[in-house]
């Protein structure tokens, strides 16, 4: 039964899978004081010209709740027990993610898909492909697109429920990125190259991306900027944007995000500030080792989710027209980002 439905799921969408885990305690993060309504204005840097302002780019109807639903309903399922690495489950998740890159016809990065690590003595893989860009010079430039998929398995029963199902911790991010391989896999709308990275062990302090930023450092990989996605699964209220960055005061990437998307789409956060979020995820060892603009998108707000590591954490609290509306509006984005002649992300 499960392989069947394993197989109906990967021609359906993109997907994962995992099954047993560690029982840990639960980890509850404090509550911070609600961001604020902010107004991100448009970058009057001379070398953005405001031609590219006038007209507002159509929002591709590309990703929809459905496809959205299928991908977090199999990642978030109780049958894969909190993807927890080292765990049968997670290696489900592993075989259906290789697959979903097999499927979109994604190039392996390395030899295969898998990057192995080890994580606390067991074994893990970041999975990661590449689309090579359309341009012959800035072909040799790359863009990461990523998203951790691991969680963090068994909790201290709730309610008589034990699985920490991660659904927006962060599959919503994961499927995020799926999407966008989606799109671009079959658009090739890039100039740049991209490399779509699933992260594992990001919840034992960032494994995952600290492992793979050294290699592809010790490679001399010339990379542009990090596009990292966590936690985007529900909307905030009381904003006039749609997705927040976190370190958004270190770079100008909000700014060029609303440039290519021809709206407010990315804001200030002071949560994020305070909380300290821009080295909480999988970009910062890539700030670290790199120096170039590495940066996450979350729509988690600390007022708007309550089930942050507890097994509260279901496909059924996200809301997945939500979900697949910030994809379609990333796309003209990283369309933007992946073609622009310079490279116009900076840190401040």
């Amino acid at each position: 039964m499960r392989f069947t439905f394993f197989i109906i799921l990967s021609a359906l969408i993109l997907g994962c899978g995992a099954t047993a885990g560690t029982v840990r305690q639960k980890s509850d993060i404090v509550s911070g004081p609600e961001g604020v309504k902010g107004r991100i204005p448009f970058p009057s840097d001379s070398s953005l010209t405001e031609s590219k302002m006038l007209m507002p780019p159509p929002v591709p109807v590309f990703s929809d709740d459905v496809r959205m639903k299928g991908i977090v309903n199999f990642l978030a399922s109780d049958q894969l027990k909190g993807r927890d690495p080292g765990t049968p489950g997670m290696e489900e998740a592993v075989a259906f993610l290789e697959n979903t890159f097999r499927q979109n016809r994604v190039k392996p990065y390395f030899d295969s898909y898998l990057d192995t690590i080890l994580a606390v003595g067991k074994p893990a893989y970041n999975i990661l492909g590449v689309i090579e860009g359309t341009d012959r010079r800035l072909k040799e430039e790359y863009i990461i697109i990523g998203a951790h998929y691991d969680h963090i398995g068994l909790v201290l029963a709730e309610n008589g429920d034990s699985i920490a199902n991660g659904a927006n911790d962060n599959a919503s991010g994961t499927a995020t990125v799926l999407e966008l391989l989606r799109y671009f896999s079959n658009a090739r709308a890039n100039k740049r190259s991209l490399i779509f990275v699933l992260f594992s062990a990001e919840e034992q302090g960032l494994l995952g991306s600290r492992h793979l930023a050294a290699r592809l450092k010790a490679e001399g990989i010339d990379l542009y900027t990090v596009l990292n996605f966590e936690m985007t699964g529900v909307p905030m209220t009381g904003k006039d944007y749609l997705l927040f960055v976190t370190g958004y005061e270190m770079s100008n990437l909000a700014q060029i995000c609303n440039l290519y998307a021809g709206k407010n789409l990315i804001g200030f956060l002071p949560t994020a500030r305070d909380f300290n979020l821009f080295q909480r995820s999988d970009n910062f060892p890539f700030h670290e080792i790199f120096k170039v603009p590495s940066q996450t998108f979350c729509t988690f707000d600390f007022t708007n989710y309550r089930y942050y590591h507890k097994s509260g954490d279901e496909a059924s609290e996200l809301d997945f027209f939500h979900m697949a509306n910030v994809v379609n509006n990333l796309i003209p984005v990283i369309e933007g980002i992946s073609s622009s002649p310079t490279r116009e992300i900076r840190y401040n």
